[in-house]
């Protein structure tokens, strides 16, 4: 705390302002940081950031407050931050451009993502800082705004190789904060306290009466300046009278609430008119002032009594002392001032003044809630989802017409549920619901609710709801009937074994007698197709499924439709064995996903992008699209089971990390109602335990796996992991009736995958020279596609066959082949499996690792693997969430530990080490 009159004299906060000095110091040599100052409120976190800004020599301070009157409007803080550097905006790519420039207002277009916007504002800072060393500072973090909030921690969790720091007050952790460096600031010493005191006193008090106060402070620096103004000699009962320290916060707003309450009647309300206002532009103040007659001095007791003053800006002595004039206030006369401030509020801060008219009201008001309604739609535009939320759910309790009312409440429904408010979306949706009868809006609620138990489950009990909204809709849009109707069969499909058992069934006969679609889009060909195969088979579904996946591979998509279908148009790729169709659908839904900053969507095709890649062999690949999935979900709170983390795992043969891993993730999925997740890690089991040669754990993850729905893609490749298993484990009519069931789902496709794993689970089960025809039939097949990891696994399958036949000489040239490529991608497990085979072919073989993986760590090789594949600083920052002065850091890391000085030199030894498919496309 600072000693009144001796600003260079700072009490008690000796180490605390030693750790900043060294903070400042790391920051100021490009080890940029973030810290978190916690305490409850007159602890002096305030007072701490003014003397750290005061002593940030060769520093950029920029600094910003939350305030709680303002805490639904949206980006406010965000602007306090960035104004001042929006120089530097024409640096950033064009779409944190767009993003930022959205969000200000500055331009209109697309809502930008949240992350995007926060990828945007940490590109602002780090060029800003790039120029002069950055400190930013923002007070009262606990009242920030949602979307500033979420834009600013975003950043605070990825600054490090620049000199930019972000500093936040707050009198709690948590939220986005949570894991940032904290300084936990408690009451001041006996000493610091005492000294502190005396220089607040007023009149001279007996010594006990000091001793008295400084205890009920309890070192407090606020409490010991403000408690003076309140406490007399005789109210402390000459020091021996009764304390209440329990609510020392509360007991100091009261103390300026009463100092407040003792003004003069104008006093008081030219306060209650600042607290009100949270712009602090004096202006303002005198504007609105002179509206309620008013005159300027007014202002005079109040800045004599030390609760504010007024400058160019209006300052309060400390946030509790707005809150304890407002809260004083009765509510006619928080109208009031609300009210002059809308009259005296300009158009060009429309949102302001509609937040004040709306405050103003005393019962209904159309007029507001029309304004409110503009100021929702501003907001939306600007991605202040929150912020609109907020506006239509004050509108809704100003409207009187039960219809309108009702209108609204579905609007703000629909806000609070975008912005993952699902409690307050459901009562929105209550209300919404009490309203007349009107067959669009409850088939639009119902809609909502369906989505919102989606969110919730990733399935599971969303799909009766979806299906009843689809009925709804049959009746007024059939287009809009069959899109929910693919909404409602992919919910079902998500939920799987885990949801009802005739879910899926009954969405598709409910779909199907929908009347088809004159001129079909993609999406309806997708839901067309699915149905069929659901309905009548195989036989039926192939062609329309073709057509369905050639239309999303070759047609211009809605942003909307690729976010939405892309995956699932992915997914019937899958079902046709189609993997050329499925890499470009997971690269386009990827890309989508960059482009819009969709981080909601981004998870999972990072995962189905990720999938690919493994099954190709580039392993690299997949852990760099791995950890961008793992990166968003810990960012946003939620996202599918981490298919890709798991695959991972799994195809490096890491038997007990990977066990670890499905087990958690088998447990998350059961309890989301997750049932085709579920699938997919028995998939990733019996892969795992193969290729350790574990098959009769293999067999019984394959078995439970192959148990599922043929509409689930995953299930059919399950197929071959449970034939090769059952045969190690000589059991003949598992693998003759998995067989079967696998050459049903192949025989009507026409790829090079579909042929190639036919041939080779043929060959399992033949002898002589038909294994012989089959394995070189999977070979020639296997080879035609980008899957470099199942040619691998053909060759090892060839080549133990080979051993067996005693014919060791071909066995080892198979075998060899294969060792050196599992190796080279990473696949550890079946590498092991293959130089065992290899030494009992008469070839011992020592055991290798790559030293790619083993030399970096796992965010260098992620950056690695996209400056490898052609990627500039700026799109590797923009896919891994951190800045390119990080990025530069690694690769100069990268760099020294590979003894590597080019790009080029590091592309090539990551082609070496991991070589990557034919089309070298990169997401």
């Amino acid at each position: 705390m600072l000693l009144p009159g001796h600003p260079a004299v700072f009490l008690g906060r000796r180490a605390e302002c030693a750790l900043f000095d060294r903070w400042q110091d790391a920051v100021r040599s490009g080890r940029g940081g973030a810290l978190v100052v916690l305490g409850e409120p007159g602890i002096g976190k305030s007072a701490l950031l003014d003397h750290m800004a005061s002593t940030a020599v060769g520093f950029q301070v920029v600094r910003a407050a939350g305030v709680e009157a303002e805490a639904e409007l949206p980006f406010g803080v965000l602007h306090q931050v960035c104004a001042p550097l929006l120089a530097t905006l024409e640096h950033l790519p064009a779409p944190q451009q767009d993003a930022l420039a959205a969000a200000f207002g500055l331009r209109t277009g697309t809502a930008p993502d949240r992350f995007l916007l926060g990828l945007a504002v940490l590109g602002l800072l780090s060029e800003a800082a790039a120029r002069t060393p950055l400190i930013c500072v923002i007070d009262d973090a606990q009242w920030l705004d949602s979307g500033s909030a979420q834009a600013l921690t975003f950043v605070a969790h990825r600054v490090g190789a620049e000199p930019l720091g972000m500093v936040f007050a707050t009198r709690r952790a948590g939220g986005g904060l949570r894991g940032l460096q904290e300084v936990e600031l408690t009451g001041l010493g006996p000493g610091d306290a005492r000294a502190l005191l005396h220089s607040a006193l007023h009149v001279p008090l007996d010594e006990r009466i000091v001793e008295r106060i400084a205890a009920e402070a309890q070192g407090n620096p606020l409490a010991l300046l403000e408690l003076p103004w309140t406490i007399t000699a005789a109210g402390f009962a000459g020091g021996f009278g009764p304390t209440d320290t329990a609510a020392l916060p509360g007991r100091i707003e009261d103390s300026f609430r009463s100092r407040a309450l003792g003004l003069p009647p104008a006093t008081r309300m030219l306060l209650l008119v600042a607290a009100a206002e949270s712009t602090g532009e004096s202006a303002l103040l005198w504007r609105a002032t002179a509206r309620l007659g008013i005159g300027a001095s007014a202002s005079a007791a109040a800045e004599a009594a030390g609760l504010l003053s007024i400058g160019t800006q209006v300052v309060f002595r400390h946030p509790l002392v707005r809150s304890a004039v407002y809260r004083a206030a009765s509510p006619s006369q928080r109208r009031a001032a609300h009210r002059a401030l809308a009259d005296v509020t300009g158009p060009s801060d429309p949102d302001r003044r509609a937040w004040h008219r709306a405050q103003a009201a005393a019962g209904f008001d159309e007029e507001a809630a029309t304004e409110l309604e503009g100021s929702a739609h501003r907001a939306l535009a600007r991605g202040g989802i929150a912020a609109a939320a907020a506006f239509l759910e004050r509108s809704v309790a100003l409207t009187a017409d039960p219809a309108a009312m009702a209108e609204r409440a579905l609007r703000a429904a629909r806000a609070k549920q975008q912005a993952g408010a699902y409690d307050s979306a459901l009562h929105l949706l209550a209300l919404a619901e009490r309203g007349p009868a009107n067959e669009l809006r409850a088939a639009n609620s119902e809609l909502l609710r369906g989505q919102i138990a989606l969110a919730h489950s990733f399935g599971g009990g969303a799909t009766s709801v979806l299906l009843r909204a689809a009925r709804r809709f049959e009746s007024i849009d059939v287009s809009c009937a069959r899109n929910v109707y693919l909404q409602a069969l992919a919910a079902a499909m998500l939920a799987g074994r885990l949801g009802d058992e005739c879910a899926i069934a009954e969405v598709a006969r409910c779909a199907r007698r929908v009347p088809a679609a004159a001129v079909p889009r993609a999406s309806d060909l997708l839901l067309d197709g699915l149905t069929l195969l659901i309905a009548e088979g195989r036989d039926a579904a192939v062609p329309v499924l073709r057509r369905a996946v050639s239309a999303f591979t070759t047609e211009e998509l809605a942003p909307e439709e690729a976010l939405y279908w892309l995956w699932l148009a992915g997914h019937g790729a899958g079902l046709l064995w189609d993997d050329q169709a499925w890499r470009l659908l997971a690269t386009r839904l990827l890309r989508s996903c960059e482009e819009r900053g969709a981080l909601s969507v981004l998870p999972m095709a990072a995962a189905t992008r990720a999938g690919l890649h493994l099954l190709s062999g580039e392993l690299l690949q997949a852990a760099s699209l791995a950890g961008t999935a793992a990166d968003v979900t810990a960012m946003t709170g939620a996202g599918p089971v981490p298919y890709a983390e798991v695959g991972l795992a799994v195809f490096r043969g890491r038997v007990d990390e990977a066990a670890a891993a499905i087990r958690t993730a088998t447990r998350d999925a059961t309890l989301r109602g997750e049932g085709m997740a579920l699938t997919y890690l028995q998939w990733a089991g019996a892969v795992l335990h193969n290729g350790a040669g574990r098959y009769d754990l293999a067999l019984e993850s394959a078995r439970q796996a192959g148990a599922d729905s043929s509409v689930q893609r995953i299930r059919n490749w399950a197929l071959a992991e449970l034939i090769e298993a059952a045969v190690r484990t000589a059991h003949q009519d598992l693998a003759d009736e998995a067989l079967r069931e696998l050459c049903r789902t192949t025989r009507l496709c026409s790829s090079h995958w579909a042929a190639g794993v036919e041939a080779h689970c043929r060959a399992l089960l033949a002898v002589g020279a038909d294994a012989e025809d089959l394995y070189r039939t999977a070979l020639d097949q296997c080879e035609r596609t980008s899957l470099r990891a199942e040619v691998a696994r053909v060759h090892l399958l060839y080549g133990e066959w080979l051993r067996r036949e005693r014919r060791h000489v071909e066995a080892r040239g198979q075998l060899r082949q294969a060792h050196e490529m599992f190796v080279r991608f990473g696949m550890d497990g079946f590498a092991d499996r293959t130089r065992s085979e290899l030494s009992a072919a008469g070839e011992p073989t020592p055991k290798r690792r790559s030293p790619f993986d083993e030399q970096l760590t796992p965010q260098e090789r992620r950056v690695a693997t996209l400056a490898g594949e052609g990627a500039t600083n700026a799109e590797i920052a923009s896919q891994l969430f951190i800045s390119a002065s990080t990025v530069d850091y690694h690769l100069r890391k990268v760099f020294r530990k590979l003894k590597v000085s080019s790009r080029t030199q590091l592309a090539r030894l990551l082609q070496d080490s991991h070589p990557v498919s034919g089309d070298m496309d990169r997401p």
